[in-house]
């Protein structure tokens, strides 16, 4: 089963950006009802995704920062809640709301 990797720092970001192969990352507000609907419902078909697939979460409203990093370095808005999926580097997929899906993760590796 896989489990979540907290992102908690900018040196992160970039050794994720540097690696090679499947990274995801889950932007989350800790505040907001709709992105803990958006995480549970991710999270009931996350084992649909590839398990060479490392699992990244990020409590924006602690690392603001980390979140704003984010946006720039892999060209996205920022919204929340948002998953990115990150293929050797280049963020692949950018989701949000109710367009998040594990199936569709799975789909964009699987080809």
């Amino acid at each position: 089963m896989p489990h979540w990797n907290d992102l908690t720092d900018i040196p992160q970001i970039n050794t994720l950006k540097a690696a090679p192969g499947y990274s995801l990352i889950f932007k989350h507000s800790t505040r907001c009802a709709v992105s803990a609907m958006a995480k549970r419902a991710f999270e009931r078909d996350w084992d649909t995704i590839p398990a060479q697939v490392n699992f990244y979460f990020l409590d924006l409203i602690s690392h603001r920062n980390v979140s704003a990093y984010i946006a720039e370095i892999f060209q996205v808005h920022h919204e929340s809640p948002q998953l990115l999926l990150i293929k050797d580097g280049e963020c692949i997929l950018d989701a949000s709301h109710s367009d998040i899906s594990a199936y569709e993760v799975a789909e964009l590796i699987n080809g």
